[in-house]
């Protein structure tokens, strides 16, 4: 009888257990993304691609007049497809997989992370060329149960290539020196104002 009492009470306590824990990985999805298990998104490896495409192109990152999704394109040779790496947390790469196999434009909206267009290598290397769209708990390199107590950043790559995580405490005031570092390097205001300004999608 005190068998049946104890298995009883485990199962129980089991299910409760169960019942919580898929509540708050639900109400959690920002810790319990595709970067929970792995960097998902490798920013690393693009900021890489930049240099490598830069390296081919006079030094210039890549351009395209329909948008910097398609700009995004043009790094294919140096990603290897190895598409996650252009978006961000909580987006999805095949749009890039579907548009190098199409040709399709790639709209700015489907793109996990802004890329500054019209930057080469001779410009402030401290500019940001590359960021996350979305705050994600210790950004997309933070992973496992680090991410429940991690504060929300974002990954972002500059100029030079290097790889930065800026909490998103502190993304304002970046957002603010980096908008003016885009107008020194000649980038009009609205425009380098309207980086900063995009929204992910929910």
């Amino acid at each position: 009888m005190k068998l049946k009492k104890f298995l009883t009470a485990s199962l129980c306590v089991a299910a409760a257990l169960i019942v919580f824990s898929i509540c708050y990985i639900k109400a959690h999805p920002l810790v319990f993304n595709e970067s929970f298990f792995e960097h998902a998104h490798c920013i690393v490896e693009t900021g890489t691609a930049f240099r490598l495409y830069a390296a081919e192109h006079n030094g210039r990152f890549p351009f395209d007049t329909n948008g910097y999704g398609d700009a995004l394109l043009l790094l294919s040779n140096y990603v290897g497809g190895a598409w996650a790496c252009l978006t961000g947390p909580g987006y999805d790469g095949q749009v890039f997989a579907l548009a190098a196999q199409t040709g399709q434009h790639i709209p700015e909206a489907e793109c996990g992370r802004v890329y500054v267009q019209g930057l080469c290598e001779t410009n402030d290397l401290n500019i940001a060329l590359f960021f996350d769209k979305l705050p994600t708990p210790g950004g997309d390199h933070c992973n496992g149960f680090h991410r429940i107590r991690a504060p929300l950043a974002r990954e972002v790559v500059t100029v030079d290539g290097s790889r930065q995580v800026v909490r998103e405490s502190e993304w304002d005031a970046f957002a603010k020196r980096q908008v003016d570092l885009l107008v020194a390097a000649g980038i009009p205001r609205p425009q380098a104002e309207q980086y900063y300004s995009e929204k992910p999608k929910r």
